[in-house]
């Protein structure tokens, strides 16, 4: 004990000033990579590799483990390749965010709120006392004409009428998901991707189909996905792989304005200095514990 308490001593001896440099950086890149894998499966498990690398690591130094030793020299060069791979989808989206970013953008103060917005409230606020179901997804920096091609282009202005039309039961295009482009209505109809199964948790993963497609198309792109249930009737926001459920229309206008405040389409720069649910912290609201599942499965 008392030799590591010297050799403990001995490295502060040596300390320099460009030590504390080097350490307070690469604590901020450990920090912005759990920031950006916060709340995901990945996260969780990439946390417990770094505590089982840090733990060993620190057992190997105190003690001599040849075994031990020999299976981290082995393994730590194959991790190199295998996160990678398992991270993939994580390492895109972080990717597509820093390309996005915008440095010098500053929040310009929401003076009014945008019609299209006040349309999709509406809308929405009248397919959830009808027990429609809907799908709206809002663009914003990431282009969704691939999405947008696989339905009925309208290229329309948004309006709460045409919008109950589109999901009205039975008609030709309620099943899709609807594209908005700020103002316009891009398509209807739309095909987007289902979130993978394997990243939901447990409660999520009884979701109907529309909550899934509306979580697939935040995960691959920055849209904005509101959803009507059509079993409840209970409006929910889908952002970032993340969905926050059981909003009234107030706290649902509250939600898409700060999404698309900063006009034309941006998110701002999105880590570490403005934590992923910041925009919608204030409006979230309380949900019980497994209340995810209440939305039916053919949904």
């Amino acid at each position: 004990m008392t030799q590591i308490v010297e050799n403990i001593l001995f490295l502060f001896q040596r300390l320099r000033w460009y030590d504390l440099l080097d350490i307070a950086l690469v604590a901020l890149l450990f920090f912005v990579i759990l920031t950006q894998f916060r709340g995901t499966q990945a996260g969780t498990v990439l946390r417990g590799i770094a505590i089982m690398i840090v733990a060993v690591a620190l057992l190997t130094s105190v003690t001599q483990l040849p075994a031990i030793s020999w299976i981290l020299e082995t393994i730590l060069p194959a991790l190199l390749i295998v996160i990678p791979v398992v991270f993939a989808p994580e390492i895109r989206r972080t990717l597509e965010r820093v390309g996005r970013a915008d440095f010098f953008r500053r929040a310009s103060p929401a003076t009014e709120v945008p019609l299209y917005i006040q349309a999709v409230v509406a809308a929405a606020k009248r397919l959830s006392e009808r027990r429609h179901g809907a799908l709206l997804v809002i663009e914003r920096d990431v282009g969704l004409d691939d999405f947008s091609s696989t339905g009925l282009r309208l290229d329309a202005d948004v309006s709460t009428e045409l919008l109950l039309q589109i999901f009205y039961p039975n008609t030709p295009m309620h099943d899709g998901a609807v594209i908005l482009r700020q103002e316009r209505l891009l398509a209807a109809g739309c095909v987007v991707p289902l979130s993978s199964g394997n990243a939901l948790a447990a409660s999520e993963r009884r979701m109907g189909l529309r909550h899934r497609a509306a979580l697939g198309i935040s995960e691959v792109s920055d849209a904005v996905a509101v959803v009507v249930s059509e079993e409840t009737g209970i409006l929910s926001v889908a952002h970032n792989g993340r969905m926050i459920r059981r909003l009234d229309p107030q706290r649902l206008q509250n939600i898409l304005l700060a999404f698309t405040r900063n006009a034309p389409r941006s998110p701002g720069f999105p880590w570490p200095f403005s934590p992923r649910r910041s925009p919608a912290a204030a409006a979230r609201p309380a949900d019980p514990e497994g209340s995810e599942g209440e939305e039916r499965r053919s949904e």
